[in-house]
Parts: structure tokens; C-alpha cells; sequence
């Protein structure tokens, strides 16, 4: 669910799929209505490092992807229901860190469930990870390829987010 304060001018969107070992991200403008690929990657954070250093390296690494695009907007993955209990208290690590680090850059935050995203971007919830990739292709057309899911996964939030935004007429 979108929070009430809603930017008036978005214009560079960062999406985060968040996780310990590897944090995806994506950034997108948006020119009037039509968002436009601008990179994608991923975070990775050394499994024999103690937590409190991988989430200092996440929260350096999403500081410097804010200030080098000048995000202006940002998008989340929403936790959602997990299997392993010990893989979602680290993806509620990671996320905890990057709010923190968009809250202090004053960058709003949405989150979308993975559901949400899928809808968004495919108009089918039960989308599977190669339809989501190919509309993602499709739409935004990505001049390098996705080395990781997470990337591809961020990009898919991004994209959600900047939809969201336009369907409520913001304008850039």
C-alpha cells in the first residue's frame, strides 16, 4: 500500500529486492509517463563477514546507488510469507537497513508484495520469474543482462513502483 506523502515530482525510481548475500537493485527514470532503463545489479556481502558488517556494506552500497542516480523514489519488496524462518529474519535485517538509509536521504519508500509486482508488471499474480523478465525486457529493454534474479527482480519493483505512481497522476 502506498503511504500518504506521495512525491510530486518523481524521476529517477530505485527498486530493491532485498536479501543478505544478495540485495538486487534497479534504477529507471521517468520521462513523462515512460520509464526508461538506466542500470541494474546486485549487492553481494561475503557469507564468512559477521551480519553487522554485511548490513553496514548493504546500507554504503544503497547510500552510494542514491546519491551517484539521484533517486528520488523508491520501491520495495514486501517480506512476505516465508519457509525459512532464519532466511526471512536476515531479509528483515536487510530491509530494515535500507529504510533506515532511505529515511535519512529522504527518499520515500513503497513496498510491493511480490504478488502486487507480478500483477503489475505481467497483469497476472501468479506469474512465473521468465514472464516477469520477459515484460521487464519488453518494456524497458536492458542494454546488459540479468546475472542474477534479484537484479531482474528489482527492476520488476522499480517498474511497479513507477506504475503506481502514474496511475495516480503524478507528474514528473
Amino acid at each position: 500500500m502506498l503511504p500518504h506523502k506521495i512525491p510530486t515530482k518523481p524521476k529517477h525510481i530505485l527498486g530493491i529486492d532485498p536479501g543478505i548475500a544478495t540485495t538486487g537493485f534497479g534504477v529507471i527514470e521517468l520521462i513523462k509517463t515512460t520509464p526508461h532503463w538506466i542500470t541494474h545489479g546486485v549487492i553481494q556481502t561475503p557469507k564468512q563477514e559477521i551480519l553487522a558488517s554485511r548490513l553496514e556494506n548493504i546500507k554504503k552500497e544503497i547510500h552510494a546507488i542514491c546519491k551517484k542516480y539521484a533517486i528520488t523514489t523508491a520501491g520495495m519488496e514486501a517480506i512476505f510469507f516465508a519457509k525459512n524462518t532464519k532466511t526471512a529474519i536476515n531479509v528483515a535485517h536487510a530491509r530494515g537497513v535500507i529504510l533506515l538509509t532511505f529515511e535519512e536521504l529522504h527518499i520515500p519508500c513503497y513496498e510491493f508484495t511480490p504478488l502486487q509486482m507480478k500483477r503489475t508488471i505481467t497483469g497476472f499474480g501468479q506469474a512465473d520469474k521468465k514472464q516477469v523478465e520477459y515484460m521487464i525486457q519488453a518494456i524497458l529493454k536492458p542494454k546488459k543482462p540479468f546475472k542474477k534474479d534479484d537484479a531482474a527482480d528489482a527492476l520488476a519493483i522499480a517498474l511497479c513502483t513507477c506504475y503506481n505512481l502514474v496511475s495516480l497522476n503524478i507528474r514528473v
